[in-house]
């Protein structure tokens, strides 16, 4: 993704693009193989830039983190409002990371990778999984109770201890049929 000449400067799209350039490449390498002086080429854009925006690389990992969550709910959320509320919609959800896993480059989660290669660090790196494991809780249960299931709750983490074993899973194996046999 580095930036052709003649590219406009702007802050927002220059933001922007180190932003997309970090998700990338923590997603394919991981947050400690890859620095910031990568980044920074990757996007084209300075070490100063991203210190301006992010703060430190730790901020940078937070904000990827965050952006990486926001767009798999997103992407959920907006997927299954075209199935109807139901037994339906929750097995939708299944389906569609099936289609995930089966996606080019597939390799796992990145903000449950990103807990795994962080484990022994402190602060908001950190709870950004627990937060991204309690967003799908959330969406479970609401699925559960458009399906007239009385209590979701211990239904909904069961089927995220599936979603996350199927994820992972198919990280390993490379076999993306795990979202089918969840």
């Amino acid at each position: 993704m580095p930036v052709k000449a003649g590219t406009t400067i702007d802050p927002r799209a220059t933001r922007a693009r180190v932003l997309a350039s970090a998700v990338q490449l923590f997603y394919e390498r991981g947050v400690h193989d890859v620095g910031v002086d990568e980044i920074a080429q990757h996007a084209g854009a300075s070490k100063l830039t991203i210190y301006r925006n992010f703060g430190s690389k730790d901020g940078l990992v937070e904000a990827a983190l965050r952006d990486r969550s926001d767009r798999i709910h997103l992407w959920l959320t907006d997927q299954l409002a075209a199935t109807a509320p139901g037994r339906e919609r929750v097995l939708a959800l299944f389906d569609l990371l099936t289609v995930w896993y089966a996606r080019d480059g597939y390799r796992g989660c990145a903000v449950v990778n990103t807990a795994v290669e962080t484990r022994h660090q402190d602060g908001p790196v950190r709870q950004l999984p627990r937060l991204h494991l309690a967003r799908y809780r959330d969406l479970l249960e609401r699925l559960l109770t458009e399906a007239d299931i009385a209590n979701p709750a211990p239904l909904a983490r069961r089927l995220l201890i599936l979603i996350e074993g199927a994820t992972t899973i198919t990280a390993i194996d490379g076999d993306p049929t795990a979202g089918e046999d969840a």
